[in-house]
This record gives structure tokens, C-alpha cells and sequence, in this order.
């Protein structure tokens, strides 16, 4: 009992460190990324920590996972240095008798990657896009900002405004290029104001001059006006009906059977699995060689971390396209890879080796 109670501890210390580093570099990375988005136009510059902070929420499943690994891996085999695993086994115990105090610890960790997994995840996902299609379908004038030029929703327009009022209905010095069916438009205004007409948001420009130019015409049409009303946008905006398959709910996933709504669900239920996976694989594999380097366990963590993902992106990519199905898919990667830890596992339990695997029995004939 005091033996168990003084590895969750140790467990806790290196699960805690280890999750404070993973989540530090996510978090420098996401934001990175999302400036990144910001600075093209695809995220609203004033949502950026949002943006990063429902993004690190739908990767906390693989942090989490991450850090259970290298917390298994890193514990056991700081115990194989100091021998205190010689103690253990020396008490009568195996190695299957780790596994419990191993569970103990773990399963809170797993039931949270569960549940941001099945149900965190979506809904994070579903943030993110709603924030991004709302900065998206925000009309033109909502895009202009006084002593910038700024491009339309669609392409096709420049804007360009000296100043504004602070109701931001009215504005002076205004420039307008616009290409539309093989015609080329520059038009500037002394003044402009918004108003709404019939359901849709113009923009009436006052003293001002019109340049018009096409493609299949030589010349140049000028023309001045005292007032011109242009069109910028619908009065409001609905929002797109295409829902990505990542903002999916886990209920949805399960009614449909779509090869792509599976894949997604293949991919939470992975997540959820790997953390178990990833215990039984770690007390399976720990140990500490005299002669190699602190960092090996780690190393190895690592590279069995980056390979088993791997297969789950391939996995869920098979299961989409339709060449695998799911259920052939889970019971391969995840049930294979638990068989092969509890195989290891008791394999060292039992302390088999190869050579006794091979030897022939006594008196046997050649």
C-alpha cells in the first residue's frame, strides 16, 4: 500500500510538470498559427486569444494523452535506475501487479480525455468556425478602416476612406475601385453616408467623379455627380449552412453512415482508447539501461507517440475514403496495439525470453 500510494505520487509530480511544458509550447504554437490567420484576414484580430484559447481546449485530448505516456515511461524507469524495482520484484510482485496502482492514477486522466474528446472537441471546433465565418461575412463597410486600403468580401472592390464619424455612418474623402463584367470603375467622393434601402446597405456619395473603362471598349468615361448611391451588401447576413464534419456532435456521428462521419468518429473514440493504450504500453516497455542516456525513455515515448498518431490520421483517412471500415479499423490499430502490450507485458511478468520460447524440451529426440 505504501508502495502504491508513493508512485501515484511520483505519477502526479510527472504527469503535472509534463503537462505544464506540452500545454506552454501548444499554446506558443496556436498562437503563432492564429496570428498567422489574423494576419490574413481569416480570424478577426480582436479574437485571436479566443480563437488560440478554443483551439488549445480541442488539442487538450492528445495533450493529455502525451503527458500520461511520458509520466508511465519517465516514473518507471527513473525506478529501474535507483532499483527500486529490484525491491519490488524481490517482494514477490510482477509486473502485472504494477498495473493497478498505474489504473488508479489514470483513470481520471482517461475519463477527462474522454469526454473532451467526444464532446469538448465539437463544440470547440464549432466556436472557432462560427467566429471565423462571422468575421468573414461581415459586410464591406464593416471591413474598411480610415487610412487603409481594404478589399471586399468577394474580390472584386477597394475601399478606401480618409476619415469617419464615430457613428461610423458617415465618412469623407472616399475611394472606391471596382471591377465587375469586363469594367473597370474608379470612383471618389468628397463625402459618403450608409443607409438601408429596400433590405439592402448602400452607400450614397456626394460630389463626386466617376471613371469608367472596358475591356471590349477603347476609352475612358468620365462622369460627375452631386450624389451616387452604390450597393454594399444585404441589410444582414445569414451564416453558411456547411458545417464542418469536426463540429459534428458525437450523436450526429453515430445516426449517420457516412464514411467521412465515421472516419471523425473513428478518430475521437481513438483518442479516448490511446490513453489506455499508451499505460499498458508503457509498463510493458519501461526499464533503464546503465549504459544509455536519461533521455532514452523519453526519446522512446516520443517516437512511439508520433507513430501511433500517425496511424490514427491513416486510419481515419482509410476509414473515409471508404477502403477500411470502422469497426475492422479500431479492433486493428487499437485493439492490436493493447494485445501486443498485455503480450509484452506478461511476457515479462513470466520473465519469457526467446531463447526459452525456442528451447526444446529435455530428452526430446533430434
Amino acid at each position: 500500500m505504501l508502495f502504491d500510494s508513493s508512485i501515484r505520487k511520483e505519477l502526479a509530480r510527472s504527469f503535472g510538470a509534463t503537462l505544464v511544458v506540452l500545454v506552454t509550447v501548444v499554446m506558443t504554437m496556436m498562437l503563432i498559427r492564429t496570428l498567422g490567420q489574423a494576419s490574413r484576414g481569416s480570424v478577426n484580430p480582436s479574437d485571436v486569444m479566443l480563437v488560440m484559447g478554443f483551439t488549445v481546449l480541442g488539442q487538450l485530448p492528445t495533450i493529455l494523452t502525451l503527458s500520461l505516456f511520458v509520466a508511465v515511461v519517465g516514473t518507471l524507469s527513473r525506478m529501474y535506475r535507483d532499483s527500486e524495482m529490484v525491491i519490488w520484484f524481490a517482494s514477490g510482485r510482477g509486473m502485472l501487479h504494477l498495473l493497478r496502482p498505474l489504473l488508479r492514477f489514470a483513470w481520471p486522466v482517461m475519463l477527462a480525455i474522454a469526454t473532451l474528446a467526444l464532446l469538448i472537441w465539437p463544440w470547440a471546433n464549432q466556436q472557432i468556425q462560427e467566429l471565423k465565418v462571422q468575421y468573414q461575412q461581415r459586410g464591406d463597410i464593416d471591413r474598411i478602416a480610415p487610412g487603409e486600403f481594404q478589399e471586399s468580401a468577394n474580390g472584386n472592390r477597394v475601399f478606401f476612406i480618409d476619415r469617419e464619424t464615430p457613428d461610423n455612418q458617415q465618412a469623407t474623402n472616399v475611394f472606391i475601385a471596382s471591377t465587375e463584367r469586363g469594367r473597370e470603375t474608379v470612383t471618389s467622393a468628397r463625402s459618403a453616408r450608409l443607409e438601408t434601402q429596400g433590405g439592402q446597405r448602400m452607400a450614397l456619395l456626394s460630389d463626386g467623379q466617376r471613371l469608367e473603362t472596358s475591356a471590349d471598349k477603347p476609352g475612358l468615361k468620365v462622369s460627375e455627380f452631386t450624389e451616387y448611391g452604390t450597393r454594399i451588401g444585404s441589410a444582414s447576413a445569414n451564416p453558411s449552412d456547411d458545417v464542418a464534419v469536426k463540429t459534428r456532435t458525437t450523436p450526429e456521428l453515430f445516426a449517420s453512415s457516412d464514411p467521412t462521419f465515421r472516419a471523425e468518429l473513428g478518430w475521437r473514440f481513438g483518442l479516448a482508447l490511446a490513453a489506455l493504450n499508451f499505460v499498458v504500453l508503457g509498463l510493458a516497455v519501461a526499464s533503464a539501461n546503465p549504459r544509455a542516456a536519461r533521455s532514452t525513455s523519453l526519446v522512446f515515448a516520443l517516437s512511439a507517440f508520433v507513430v501511433y498518431y500517425n496511424l490514427m490520421t491513416f486510419g481515419q483517412s482509410w476509414v473515409g475514403s471508404g477502403r477500411m471500415g470502422l469497426g475492422a479499423f479500431m479492433l486493428l490499430l487499437h485493439g492490436g496495439t493493447l494485445a501486443l502490450g498485455l503480450l509484452l507485458l506478461v511476457a515479462r511478468h513470466n520473465r519469457w525470453s526467446p531463447r526459452m520460447l525456442w528451447q526444446r524440451p529435455a530428452g526430446g529426440s533430434a
